[in-house]
């Protein structure tokens, strides 16, 4: 949390009028321009995926699912998540395939905030960072 000073001159910018969508008065300068992030996402969609990567991905989502700490798993969707996160990362860094080294660094970022634990499992103390640690660590990764 803020101090509260800092709260109250924030309240004081908004009470004289500033507007926070007001990019300019915000102080905001162009890094990148529409154009810019089109060929960023032109480029991403060029990263390739060998099959054995998009099972591995599989086999991390199903691993999810039929955990007993889970009570929901990584869906399909969750696994084209990870997918598109793992192909922007390798892009990132000049890849022009996803490895399983992608796939990895990107796991906890995609997944952390859509798998649900039980109840009963989280009283226990197990986090969605260690379950997804511990199914990385079980997942055989391909070669």
């Amino acid at each position: 949390m803020p101090a509260r000073d800092a709260e109250v001159t924030v309240l004081r910018r908004h009470a004289d009028g500033f507007s926070p969508r007001d990019l300019d008065e915000a102080g905001v300068q162009t890094v990148v321009t529409a154009a810019d992030l089109r060929a960023a996402q032109a480029a991403v969609r060029n990263v390739t995926a060998a099959d054995d990567v998009l099972g591995y991905i599989v086999d991390l989502a199903q691993a999810t699912r039929q955990s007993p700490s889970v009570q929901l798993g990584a869906s399909p969707r969750a696994a084209t998540a990870l997918l598109a996160t793992a192909k922007a990362w390798a892009w990132l860094g000049g890849s022009p395939a996803i490895t399983p080294d992608h796939v990895q660094t990107m796991l906890l970022p995609t997944w952390r905030h859509r798998l649900r634990l039980r109840p009963d499992a989280e009283l226990e103390g197990v986090s969605v960072e260690a379950l997804l640690q511990s199914i990385l660590q079980q997942t055989r990764v391909p070669l």
